[in-house]
């Protein structure tokens, strides 16, 4: 299997950091992981310091200030790229994403997917010890984003996939419009459009356990707004068409 890379965002995240790294570490001997910390004031960066000390396959980039998902991704995607990995793959700090499912997402990419996407929406995924107007706004919020942006994808705000590093090294995400949360669906919208090969598989959503939940009625509210004026703007003809993407089905 070429080189994988686990980009994990952190922010005040020091009750969970330690069992996702081990559980990743365990589900696959040759993955690595780089911990993005957005400079967390309960010490979540110096706790994955101590883990990388001991372990080469674990690296941390330390950021000073709290300047969201979206950035922390970006930055997190050209370290890989720099690094010379095969695939990127994003997933929470917070254990609602399974690492033991990493195999089936690395799989898609291995046969060729630009993005793979773990989707709760979808027969065989689910979601664990969510209230259910959790689950309701997640299925508003997709089934809106799927109308809207005239998208195929049944989970275009899941957290959980990966990218093979060319569909990255060909994006200009330079100019994706969104830091926040509704980076994950613009994101996956430019891969569509682009005529990416995207490729949903089932997976167990797990709501966290320890710690806080950084969703909130702002964030909501942003990716709405956001999505919205994207789809009219597609309609309009105002969204700059998108350099295709190399089709890597085998």
């Amino acid at each position: 299997m070429p080189g994988a890379v686990v980009v994990i965002p952190t922010y005040n995240e020091k009750e969970t950091i330690t069992a996702i790294v081990d559980r990743i570490l365990a589900a696959d001997s040759e993955v690595h992981i780089l911990v993005v910390d957005d400079n967390s004031p309960d010490g979540t960066g110096q706790i994955v310091d101590g883990i990388a000390a001991s372990n080469p396959r674990v690296n941390v980039m330390h950021r000073t200030e709290k300047n969201g998902l979206g950035t922390a991704y970006v930055n997190g995607f050209g370290w890989a790229l720099e690094q010379g990995y095969d695939y990127i793959i994003e997933m929470d700090a917070d254990g609602s994403h399974q690492p033991e499912e990493l195999s089936r997402l690395l799989k898609l990419l291995d046969g060729g997917a630009n993005l793979a996407i773990g989707a709760r929406w979808i027969p065989g995924g689910k979601t664990e010890n969510w209230p259910w107007y959790r689950q309701l706004i997640s299925r508003s919020g997709t089934t809106y984003a799927r109308m809207m942006l005239s998208s195929k994808l049944h989970d275009i705000t899941s957290g959980y996939r990966g990218f093979s590093a060319d569909t990255l090294r060909a994006l200009d995400l330079s100019k994706l419009d969104s830091a926040g949360y509704c980076f994950q669906i613009e994101l996956a919208w430019l891969v569509e459009r682009s005529g990416g090969v995207v490729r949903e598989f089932p997976i167990t959503f797990v709501e966290r356990l320890e710690g806080h939940s950084k969703m909130t009625t702002g964030i909501v509210v942003e990716a709405l707004s956001k999505v919205t004026s994207w789809g009219i703007a597609s309609r309009l003809g105002r969204i700059p068409k998108s350099q295709p993407l190399a089709n890597r089905a085998s």
